[in-house]
């Protein structure tokens, strides 16, 4: 029989090993379960440090460890199962699963072991163990766009190159006794760029696609020139926050980076999909970059202190964003039904709850430290939640093999 259209694409395998462990079939698995659990795990360390002095990090400090732990321990594994779920998409390569997988995997989770007692281990051995993850994610990633051809996708790679930038500066901050303020803002800054990058197309596209089963007839705008120069003006913004976190020019640029954010999610039509609430997360996550830069604008004036504008961005935006986009590709990579049931729902409720009262504790200095807790714990929550409904689903549940 001849072949009429010999190029047409196959669909990508979700989840190529078909036997064996099933989480380590494709890197949502493993990561996302990690992530999750090094949430709360981690979470509950700080916590129990602010509350009851539990000791955490030893010679790194505690600060400075649960600062290191959410920004490369937890939202690093989140970062990593999205892009090893979506980079096949984008290339129509085979995703990277059995022991390749288990090898990046107990990279990652080596890190966070040395990191717990680190001067135990030797601090030089915890920080290279600890290193060795982000540059080792990037070259595997880096080798599947390469391969793929994917060049327009080298630019969300940058991002990964960035956060193993500030993850040794973080690391050699640490080793001077300097302050570590602006790694983080380092950190931070490649996450909200990824979230503009990548939040750009799967919240307009995921959008698109609920409103149209919907037969609306307004639709998310496409991608056009204020797009990109609402990314150009959100990286003018982050590198002057991360240089001059306290000048007014910062201030300036930050409450124009907003203005053209909140510009670019109105044409996205969130406001159609409260039906959806797996749809209308995305849209609120994206909603804290704006706001975000809008409180950050307001540190040179003494308005709000550096800590609680940061908090905006990564218990907000990240947080709330990883995951919105961890439930989801769970429940589509394994076959369940997208749509977010009470648990989903009330997982993102608490943690925008938490997100709420971590910048607000400063207005009430008497309950300062009574409402960071509450928001460590709605974080707990949130993620107790996620575990709860989809650990099950990502240890043993199998999508179905295409036709």
């Amino acid at each position: 029989m001849v072949e009429t259209n010999p190029i047409k694409r196959k669909p990508v395998p979700r989840g190529i090993a078909h036997t064996g462990p099933v989480i380590l079939a494709y890197g949502f698995r493993p990561f996302f379960l990690a992530a999750g659990l090094w949430a709360v795990l981690a979470m509950g360390l700080w916590v129990g440090a602010l509350a009851l002095g539990l000791p955490i990090g030893q010679g790194y400090g505690g600060p400075a460890w649960h600062a290191h732990e959410m920004l490369f321990g937890y939202t690093s594994a989140a970062l990593a199962g999205f892009l090893l779920t979506a980079i096949p998409n984008w290339t129509g390569r085979l995703p990277v699963s059995g022991v390749p997988l288990a090898v990046l995997f107990l990279v990652w989770l080596a890190g966070r072991l040395a990191l717990i007692a680190p001067s135990s281990l030797g601090m030089g051995w915890a920080i290279a163990l600890d290193m060795a993850f982000l540059p080792l994610l990037f070259s595997i990633c880096l080798r599947e766009v390469v391969a793929g051809k994917k060049w327009r996708d080298l630019k969300v790679l940058t991002g990964v190159l960035a956060l193993a930038c500030a993850n040794g500066g973080f690391h050699a901050l640490i080793l001077i006794d300097g302050d570590t303020g602006l790694a983080s803002r380092l950190a931070v800054s490649a996450y909200i760029m990824l979230i503009g990058i990548i939040g750009g197309r799967v919240v307009p596209s995921f959008t698109r696609n609920w409103l149209a089963k919907r037969h609306v007839i307004n639709l998310p705008a496409p991608y056009d020139r204020l797009d990109s120069i609402t990314l150009l003006g959100g990286v003018i913004a982050l590198v002057a926050w991360v240089i001059w976190p306290d000048h007014l020019a910062t201030s300036a640029v930050c409450t124009i980076a907003g203005l053209l954010h909140v510009a670019r999610l109105e044409r996205w039509q969130g406001w159609q999909t409260s039906d959806e609430r797996l749809v209308l997360v995305l849209h609120l996550a994206y909603a804290a970059l704006p706001i975000g830069f809008f409180t950050v604008a307001l540190v040179p004036f003494g308005l709000i202190d550096a800590a609680s504008a940061l908090h905006v961005f990564t218990v907000g935006a990240i947080g709330l964003m990883t995951l919105a986009i961890m439930s989801r590709a769970t429940r589509g990579h394994t076959g369940l039904p997208l749509t977010a049931p009470l648990l989903t729902a009330t997982s993102y409720g608490f943690l925008i709850a938490g997100a709420v009262m971590r910048p607000i504790a400063l207005f009430w200095p008497n309950q300062y430290l009574t409402l960071v807790s509450a928001s460590g714990l709605c974080w707990m929550v949130a993620f107790v939640l996620y575990l709860v409904e989809y650990a099950p689903a990502l240890l043993t549940r199998r999508k179905a093999r295409p036709e």
